[in-house]
């Protein structure tokens, strides 16, 4: 059965993004961005809120960009075949390799689940991780730790009130100052 996993990038007091939505201070270093590019070659299927999809909707024509450097480029090339589900209330249409969800976050991990194909199933997004945490349904939980407090904004562990027993199963440095954590789920 495929893991579904969960993983972004987080300032030491766990958030995702800072106090006014921003992310600046996540800005990868060029050995955490090849870090991203190598996970998410692993990767069968990437789950996204709109808020993440929007963002992300850039690197659909980034590679059209003369001053991208090679990492970036690289980037395009992994990021833009690999399919993606999109949850949303309010878009009607999606771009690229992407289809809207047709079903709540279980039901598409359940049927992502079924069918034939390699590859982790990652979410992208608190609050989707949240939903599918609250379903017992992430396997992984993948935080890559960068050494800022940015004091409030949103957080990337769901708050539920719910015990979840991990164990940690790999921890390197990604750069003097970066650190990544990967656990797995004990169930």
């Amino acid at each position: 059965m495929r893991d579904v996993t969960y993983a972004m990038g987080i300032s030491l007091d766990g958030y995702v993004t800072g106090p006014d939505g921003g992310l600046d201070w996540s800005a990868p270093e060029e050995e955490v961005f090849r870090f991203w590019i190598d996970e998410t070659r692993k990767l069968g299927v990437h789950l996204l809120g709109r808020r993440l999809y929007e963002t992300m909707l850039y690197w659909e024509t980034a590679a059209d960009d003369p001053s991208l450097g090679d990492a970036e480029r690289e980037w395009t090339e992994v990021w833009n075949p690999l399919p993606k589900v999109v949850f949303s209330r309010t878009l009607t249409e999606v771009k690229g390799n992407a289809r809207l969800a047709s079903g709540s976050v279980a039901e598409e991990i359940a049927r992502l689940r079924k069918e034939p194909g390699q590859g982790e199933i990652a979410i992208g997004g608190p609050t989707l991780a949240a939903e599918a945490a609250a379903a017992d349904l992430i396997d992984e939980y993948r935080t890559v730790v960068h050494p800022v407090l940015v004091g409030g904004g949103t957080r990337y562990f769901p708050h539920d009130e719910r015990r979840v027993h991990l164990d940690l199963v790999e921890s390197r440095m990604l750069t003097p100052n970066v650190a990544y954590l990967r656990h797995r789920v004990k169930r």
